[in-house]
């Protein structure tokens, strides 16, 4: 349900004035989400082997401070699916043992807080130097095969949790183990996750509005919370079922504690200078800063007013916001998608709906704690199965391919990459496999192949040859904003073009229409068969 008046032409400001007028859309909006933050942020955080609350103070920090920050009027700051697979190799290789021992466990947890305010701490410096721009030199192909790969190593991880069972081995080994997982699924369990996967998915098939007041992931909950109570999947003991013993207990559902203030844990920086350390603080910083500048890209794309965000203002924002959560025991955030998505949609006018969702969810882990750890975590284990399908579905392969036979290349090789290796590496090779394309083409890195010819009347033609991809936008740039200030009128001739970049020609559409608003002219000459991607 959309609340936005298409038709206003005054456009909402995230200050005083727009705190106070348009109050009444951004509490309402930011209660809705709070309903679908809420598991979402519980599941993300357990799946990344951080306890429960983690994840809860996250989005409560990227609520209350990033909000204040960031001029993004309409993104959820929170923690993201994304993430998960850092956060878990991060505990991972600092000793994380999965509740067999728990003291290494908390120590594990606090090494990983240590690494992820130095990371914050790097995201700072990338805002204050103004290098949000610099996201426009990773192939996007890349960057999708990179989410793609985080969602399938998601649904690995998580469908065994899903129904029951401990997942054991790599990616690949536990999706080829999903029939097995299925056939000697814990019954109790497997029947809660199942049922929770059937109504999140279900819900799109529903019509009626009225019947879609209640966000799926909080629908599913309010269905999945009173059968765990039932069915007695958190009392301590067995049961039998078909001859088969199975277990039963509190690891089965959610644990967070009853005193917020006991739950805040400080960071260990001790591991920060190891190898370990290293490599996680560089992921946590590389990449979640591009997929929160891609994320607040993404939602400038769909504000119904088209207002857009300073990149470099929200990545200091969101350095500044991770770099306190992780110090009282948060996880990372960025701008989430799907979160900012649904508060558009429930008609947000302001950046205070993020504070809004911030402060519901404050108050909710602090005054009714008793309600969540009555939470089955196969319940939010049939969210992130859902989530991580969503970042790798067939519709994702097919968007991609259509884009050319290039883009494919990469997207396949950056996700074949992160299976085989890791995630920095697999995206190293992404964009190695992007370079080697682009050189084959006919391109350079960094230098733009072209010729410009003045003509008369204020006219001048840029001529372009060879390859143009990321990187050639940053040269080309330079000339369209001298021509600009010069009050040119200017020819982009591609016909020589062997390849030509989806992005760079989207920004070229950007500038064509910021030269038009200004009384000036910028043409494309081109063959249909010059933009091969």
């Amino acid at each position: 349900m959309k609340l936005v008046d298409s038709h206003s032409t005054a456009i909402p400001k995230g200050n005083l004035d727009g705190f106070k007028v348009h109050a009444k859309y951004d509490i309402i909006s930011g209660f809705l989400v709070f309903l679908i933050a809420l598991p979402l942020c519980l599941g993300i955080s357990l799946a990344s082997g951080y306890p429960a609350v983690a994840g809860i103070f996250t989005a409560i920090i990227g609520g209350v401070v990033a909000t204040f920050i960031s001029n993004s009027e309409l993104s959820i700051k929170g923690p993201a699916a994304g993430l998960i697979v850092i956060a878990l190799g991060c505990v991972q290789e600092f000793g994380f043992t999965g509740g067999v021992d728990p003291a290494k466990d908390f120590q594990a947890y606090r090494l990983a807080l240590g690494v992820g305010v130095v990371a914050g701490a790097y995201q700072i410096i990338l805002g204050l130097f103004r290098v949000g721009i610099l996201v426009n030199l990773f192939p996007k192909a890349a960057i999708h095969g990179l989410l793609a790969s985080i969602g399938i190593i998601i649904i690995s991880k998580q469908f065994p949790v899903l129904v029951g069972l401990s997942p054991q081995g790599s990616p690949l080994e536990l999706l080829a183990g999903i029939p097995s997982f299925l056939t000697n699924m814990n019954p109790k369990v497997g029947v809660i996750g199942i049922t929770g996967i059937i109504i999140v998915l279900g819900y799109g098939y529903i019509k009626n509005p009225k019947l879609k007041i209640i966000p799926a992931p909080m629908l599913m909950l309010l269905i999945t919370v009173p059968m765990g109570t039932v069915m007695a999947i958190g009392l301590e003991g067995s049961y039998t079922f078909n001859n088969q013993i199975y277990e039963l207990g509190q690891k089965f559902l959610v644990n967070v504690p009853g005193n917020l203030l006991k739950a805040v844990t400080f960071p260990d920086f001790s591991g920060v200078v190891t190898e370990t350390g290293i490599k996680y603080t560089v992921l946590f910083a590389i990449i979640g800063s591009l997929e929160g500048v891609i994320s607040a890209k993404a939602i400038d794309g769909i504000d119904p007013w088209g207002r857009k965000t300073n990149l470099d203002r929200d990545l200091l924002a969101t350095g500044i916001a991770n770099t306190m959560s992780a110090f009282i025991g948060g996880l990372p955030m960025i701008s989430e998608i799907v979160r900012s998505k649904a508060n558009i949609d429930n008609g947000a006018r302001t950046r205070f709906a993020n504070f809004y969702h911030g402060l519901f969810l404050l108050f909710c882990v602090a005054l009714i704690p008793g309600f969540i750890n009555q939470i089955p975590l196969a319940a939010l284990a049939a969210l992130l199965v859902i989530t991580g399908y969503r970042l790798a579905s067939p519709n994702e392969f097919k968007s991609v391919y259509r884009e050319g036979k290039d883009q494919f290349i990469v997207f396949v090789s950056t996700i074949f990459g992160v299976l085989a290796t890791d995630l920095l590496k697999g995206l190293a090779i992404g964009i190695g496999v992007r370079i080697v394309i682009h050189f084959i083409r006919g391109g350079s890195i960094f230098r733009l192949n072209a010729k410009i010819i003045p003509e008369r009347d204020q006219s001048v033609t840029i001529f372009l040859r060879g390859s143009i991809i990321n990187s050639s936008w940053i040269p080309l740039q330079k000339h369209l904003n001298r021509f600009f200030k010069e009050g040119k009128r200017v020819t982009l001739d591609i016909t020589e073009t062997k390849l030509m970049d989806r992005r760079v020609m989207a920004k070229v559409d950007e500038w064509a229409k910021k030269f038009k608003e200004n009384g000036l002219e910028l043409t494309v000459r081109a063959r249909m068969t010059s933009i091969d991607e």
